[in-house]
Formats: structure tokens, C-alpha cells, sequence
């Protein structure tokens, strides 16, 4: 027989979520049921903390305590390049392979850099952001209306500059 559940101890679970849904609770259950958790609860948890980001695949980290959990999300670089496009929230079950040619500013990309920083492998900011560009160049957006490797070999030969702050 497993050992008795602690309830004081603190248990993260990370799980990928669409936005705005209640997802299948037939995916949650594996998840959080062995640790006391109603995985219809925590469905509606999590569809309520995803609100802003309907539509797209997002991770979420719930923090279980006591029994009850918190969700917090944990949004991927490219979740975050397709809202800082501003598109639409669209169906899922009938808009397939969705093209996103959009157009973000270069700021916003620095911005994003700055909200991945501490899961960045780089050294400095300007790597995160080159890192950021090369997810925007396989979204298939464009940065200021240019390809997002021109963007990547200005910063690379000095010509664009990053701001370190």
C-alpha cells in the first residue's frame, strides 16, 4: 500500500491547458486525483485563470496545498508572440493550420524577452530576445514590417541595439 498523502505538503503539477476551456476532465484525473483533487474543480479553475488567453494551448502550474490548488500560468514564448499580435479568438475544432502573418514592434518583442528572461538559456538580454525572434520567425510573423532573421543578424552585427535595462 502507497504511503498516506501529506496534506501540508506543497505539490506542483504543470499541465498544458487551452484557454478559456474546461478541459477534458478524463486528462485531469491521472493528474490530480491521487492527490485528493476534483478534477472537474480544478477544470473550472483553470478555465477561469486562462481567461485572457482563449483559444491558444497555454501551460499551467497548479501549486496544490491542504487540498487546494492554485493555478498559475506559465505562458510558452510563442503563446505570447501570437496575443502581442492581437488576433481574433478563434475555434479550434473548425479553423485549422491557422497562418499568423501579423506584425508585432520591436519593443513589444524586447518586452516579451524581458517576461522570459529568468527561463531564458541566454546571458544577456539581447540573446532572450534573438531567442524570442527566432520563435516569431516559426509563428511567421514579421518585426516591424521585416523578416525576423534580417532583425536577428542586425542585432548580431551591431547595427540594432538592445536595450539592457
Amino acid at each position: 500500500m502507497p504511503p498516506k498523502f501529506d496534506p501540508n505538503a506543497i505539490t506542483i503539477v504543470y499541465l498544458r491547458a487551452v484557454g478559456g476551456e474546461v478541459g477534458a476532465t478524463a486528462t485531469l484525473a491521472p493528474k490530480v486525483g491521487p492527490l485528493g483533487l476534483s478534477p472537474k474543480k480544478v477544470g473550472d479553475d483553470i478555465a477561469k485563470a486562462t481567461g485572457d488567453w482563449k483559444g491558444l494551448k497555454i501551460t499551467c502550474k497548479l501549486t496544490i496545498k491542504n487540498r487546494q490548488a492554485t493555478v498559475e500560468v506559465v505562458p510558452s514564448a510563442s503563446a505570447l508572440i501570437i496575443k502581442a499580435l492581437k488576433e481574433p479568438p478563434r475555434d479550434r475544432k473548425k479553423v485549422k493550420n491557422v497562418k499568423h502573418n501579423g506584425d508585432i514592434t520591436f519593443e513589444e518583442v524586447v518586452s516579451i524577452a524581458r517576461v522570459m528572461r529568468e527561463r531564458s538559456m541566454a546571458r544577456a538580454l539581447s540573446g532572450t530576445v534573438k531567442e524570442m525572434l527566432g520563435t516569431a520567425q516559426s509563428v511567421g510573423c514579421t518585426i516591424d514590417g521585416q523578416h525576423p532573421h534580417d532583425v536577428i543578424d542586425a542585432i548580431s552585427s551591431g547595427e540594432m541595439e538592445v536595450p539592457d535595462s
